[in-house]
């Protein structure tokens, strides 16, 4: 328990660091911006209490939210996403699984991941960005944000779980 504590804090250390001093600063043709500390939400596993999910998410958008002058826009979303993760998981979990399986591509197969990695990534870029815009005066700038952020995000995810796991 204590160990699964210290990997989960030093896990949300590193996103965090990640994120506010490299990531932040890519914003590719000026839309796609990797929103990587997502991460931390995907891999809850499917016995984690829901309040930790949601404390955790919190507190990862809260922290992203400081370093990186968005007030509450990161927070909001992550809330969001936190409240849907053991809702999202379930239906790509195999039928004969474990009550503790975690998400990752050996535990529920590639596909299934990338599926649930999707939707995950969407929904928070969708959220932020709404909340970020607050308007839909640019609408194709909102798309290209929401769709770029959301691939760069996907594809940086499925590196590092290929790296994590293999």
């Amino acid at each position: 328990m204590a160990l699964d504590l210290f990997k989960r804090l030093l896990f949300f250390a590193v996103l965090l660091v990640v994120q506010a001093l490299v990531l932040n600063h890519i914003h590719l043709f000026n839309c796609a911006t990797p929103l990587l500390y997502v991460y931390l939400v995907l891999l809850f596993p499917r016995n984690f209490p829901k309040w930790a999910i949601l404390l955790w998410s919190f507190a990862l958008g809260l922290c992203v939210d400081t370093f990186t002058n968005t007030p509450g826009v990161a927070a909001g979303a992550m809330t969001l996403i936190g409240v849907l993760q053991p809702y999202i998981f379930e239906p790509f979990i195999p039928r004969d699984s474990a009550e503790d399986i975690e998400p990752g591509m050996r535990t529920i197969g590639v596909a299934s991941f990338i599926y649930y990695t999707v939707a995950m990534v969407l929904i928070y870029c969708l959220a932020f960005y709404t909340l970020e815009t607050f308007n839909f005066f640019n609408w194709v700038q909102w798309l290209s944000s929401i769709g770029g952020s959301t691939l760069l995000t996907v594809v940086l995810i499925l590196v590092i779980e290929n790296i994590r796991k293999g």
